[in-house]
């Protein structure tokens, strides 16, 4: 394939993938950002989620994955580009404005505080809206039982999975639209990955739109609705979870070593 064919399949494939973006809840378009001046991690990479969808990013490692989500999130400086939340231009706010804006973010480490309770943490988690607590705190112990049951218990004497539990309760205490999730399955035991793919979908079923990176490509592509392949800072392949998981070409270049990272 010339050159020339395949720079004209890249633009006729991000028309497409903007065309259907139209409507979207949170949009991305043509993204550069990175953490240095001069040195960029993402290179024009475009994504969107509609209401209600899971959206799932993955990727090898140092493809972007990370820095599109925390770009998303006001913590690394988009250079040009633009993203949107319902129509609304949200490039470059800092996180406690898209905090109150209706999005909710889990880094994938130091994601508690590990000297305060668990129902300290899921305090920090609405201090924006403390009248609040009770009802979202309910909200959270009816999704994560055991968060209720332990509420007095320290987060640093919890498992990993444990703290992943009370990171992604926390991040639901202000009622986000859009949950972002940083690697919310890294460094877990195989039970614990379960869970938490298993607490993620069902977080998404009660309505939140859920943008998740992911270093578990299989059984990311397993729940989500639709998913990126990031390469390079830039989108390799977009498609439904379904058909990423048995693309020829996905499953060669990425899933083969992926699926056992």
């Amino acid at each position: 394939m010339s050159d020339e064919t395949s720079s004209s399949n890249v633009v006729e494939g991000r028309d497409a993938h903007l065309a259907a973006a139209e409507g979207a809840l949170v949009r991305a378009d043509d993204l550069t950002a990175g953490y240095l001046p001069g040195v960029n991690i993402l290179n024009g990479c475009d994504l969107y989620a509609k209401q209600g969808e899971l959206v799932g990013i993955i990727g090898p490692n140092g493809a972007g994955k990370s820095t599109l989500l925390k770009s998303l999130f006001g913590l690394v400086n988009i250079r040009s580009g633009d993203v949107t939340l319902g129509g609304e231009k949200i490039t470059n706010l800092k996180a406690d404005k898209l905090v109150a804006k209706g999005i909710g973010f889990v880094p994938q480490t130091n994601n508690v505080f590990g000297t305060l309770t668990i129902e300290e943490n899921l305090e920090v988690g609405i201090f924006l809206r403390p009248k609040r607590f009770k009802e979202r705190f309910d909200f959270v112990a009816e999704l994560f039982p055991a968060l209720g049951q332990r509420r007095k218990q320290r987060a640093g004497s919890l498992s990993g999975g444990e703290r992943q539990m009370v990171a992604m309760g926390r991040a639901l205490m202000m009622e986000p639209s859009v949950l972002l999730l940083d690697e919310p399955s890294a460094g877990l035991s195989p039970a614990m990955q379960d869970e938490v793919f298993f607490r993620t979908k069902q977080i998404n079923e009660t309505g939140v739109t859920v943008i998740m990176v992911e270093q578990n490509a299989r059984r990311c592509l397993q729940i989500c609705d639709r998913g990126y392949v990031l390469d390079q800072g830039r989108n390799a392949y977009t498609a439904s979870g379904r058909d990423l998981m048995h693309d020829p070409k996905v499953i060669e270049l990425y899933l083969g070593t992926l699926a056992r990272a």
